[in-house]
């Protein structure tokens, strides 16, 4: 198994990057984060994943160790591929996933393009007691609901997941703790 690459970006593509190992292109399949953040010329770090098929050899490549353990859980999962678990990994983040899993809140994975109702049921039934999770993570789960909500109203008047985790995410810490409040402060993010 390929454990991880490095070299420089020769091509950023839609779906991945292009490697350059001594001469050789190799294309790494990567989040959309991932994906979005390199430009050629520069060097690159991931952990890899290979995909042996008879119809496929895909190499999937992650920022960090811990996004690729994710990646690893969610292919476990009946129903699941290489492709949508990618697609769970570009939409959220990996403590979103875990928050999602830890206060079984298949919303939050349903709205990933590709995921139903359905299958982010079996992602958290599946994952529920495997997942790694920290003291951090488990503080945060607290201010979770009042978050998910902010995320479902954002994503409800149109913007995207990634859009929405990004408005969350520019929130003061010391923001309280109402819907109105922090919904008002994330919408903010989109006017400047």
């Amino acid at each position: 198994m390929i454990a991880s690459i490095h070299g420089e970006v020769i091509k950023v593509d839609v779906d991945g990057v292009v490697i350059d190992i001594s001469g050789i292109g190799i294309k790494v399949l990567v989040t959309e984060t991932t994906r979005l953040s390199h430009n050629p010329g520069e060097k690159i770090f991931l952990y890899t994943h290979l995909i042996v098929r008879e119809e496929l050899l895909a190499l999937y490549g992650f920022e960090s160790e811990d996004e690729r353990e994710i990646f690893n859980q969610l292919l476990g999962v009946n129903g699941v591929g290489p492709r949508i678990a990618l697609g769970i990994l570009s939409s959220l983040s990996t403590d979103n996933v875990r928050k999602a899993v830890l206060s079984e809140q298949p919303a939050l994975l349903s709205r990933v393009p590709g995921v139903g109702n359905k299958t982010a049921q079996k992602i958290i039934l599946h994952l529920q007691g495997k997942i790694r999770v920290d003291a951090d993570l488990m503080e945060t789960l607290a201010i979770k609901d009042v978050d998910s909500e902010v995320i479902e109203s954002l994503t409800g008047l149109g913007y995207s997941v990634i859009e929405a985790q990004s408005a969350l995410q520019s929130i003061p810490r010391d923001t309280p703790e109402d819907l109105e409040t922090r919904l008002r402060l994330a919408l903010q993010y989109f006017s400047t």
